[in-house]
């Protein structure tokens, strides 16, 4: 595998380039900087808002560009590249269907905040480091931002207890498994895939100089658009089953070991 024409990189962040204690690696940005001398365009494509994003990655937030929401909003210094919040009447079509949930904890994702009705323990604790800037409220009407993410959570399993339910939304949302405790509901169009493609388009870089890293149902798509598909050891089965490529695991340096890998073949490419 010959990693030489890679012009764009774009990881997930949990399970993928934070390890399990939500961290990014020195090691990351170490290498990072080495990509930055070869030009190398670099995107945190993550189902995590956008202030959560930078503030995981504050040092290099001017270099990269950041997807967040499921690819709902990609930013660049500061300037919006994609926004595709759910329609008004949409939204109500999706509360209408989460109400009628057991157990279902929605959280209403807009750029700068989190909204949420529930006071479940285990979510609002939660909360705090997916979604830091987050308020509580009494009603959906308090909501006056655009919301580009309706993520549900569940105490045990949202797989088994919640996507059942919303399933039936498949057809007119993106609706997909985010982690084990969340759901995520967006418009069709708002996902990975379509950012990632909107930044070839911008860059003129092809799917063959593309590689990605994910581990859960939300990357799917945006490994459509890369040839260089690495799932995680820890990813979902159906996530490996669509990778082309697979490397170690996020508490073992699996994403640092492939960029390295890129810097070496770089480097034999300028040598020879």
């Amino acid at each position: 595998m010959d990693l030489s024409k890679i012009k764009l990189i774009v990881t997930d962040m949990d399970g993928t380039l934070l390890n399990s204690k939500h961290e990014v690696s020195s090691l990351f940005f170490d290498l990072f900087k080495r990509l930055k001398e070869h030009n190398i365009i670099f995107v945190a494509a993550s189902g995590r808002p956008y202030y959560g994003m930078t503030s995981k990655l504050e040092t290099i937030k001017n270099d990269i560009i950041i997807v967040a929401e499921n690819g709902g909003l990609a930013i660049q210094n500061d300037n919006v590249l994609l926004s595709n919040p759910i329609k008004t009447e949409n939204l109500r079509k999706i509360i209408a269907i989460v109400n009628s949930i057991d157990d279902a904890h929605p959280v209403f994702c807009t750029r700068h905040k989190a909204y949420v009705m529930s006071k479940s323990e285990r979510l609002l604790e939660l909360l705090s480091e997916y979604y830091h800037n987050y308020q509580v409220i009494n009603s959906t009407s308090s909501i006056e931002e655009d919301v580009y993410k309706v993520a549900l959570f569940h105490e045990e399993s949202s797989e088994k207890y919640i996507y059942p339910s919303v399933k039936v939304l498949e057809s007119d949302f993106k609706v997909k498994l985010s982690a084990t405790h969340w759901v995520d509901i967006s418009e069709i169009e708002a996902n990975k895939g379509t950012a990632i493609k909107n930044i070839q388009k911008k860059y003129k870089i092809t799917t063959k100089e593309t590689l990605a890293f994910g581990d859960y149902n939300n990357d799917v798509e945006m490994f459509d658009n890369a040839y260089y598909s690495f799932a995680m050891e820890n990813a979902h089965p159906v996530v490996k089953d669509i990778a082309r490529f697979e490397t170690s695991n996020n508490n073992n340096f699996g994403v640092e070991a492939i960029l390295e890998q890129v810097l070496r073949d770089k480097m034999r490419q300028i040598t020879n």
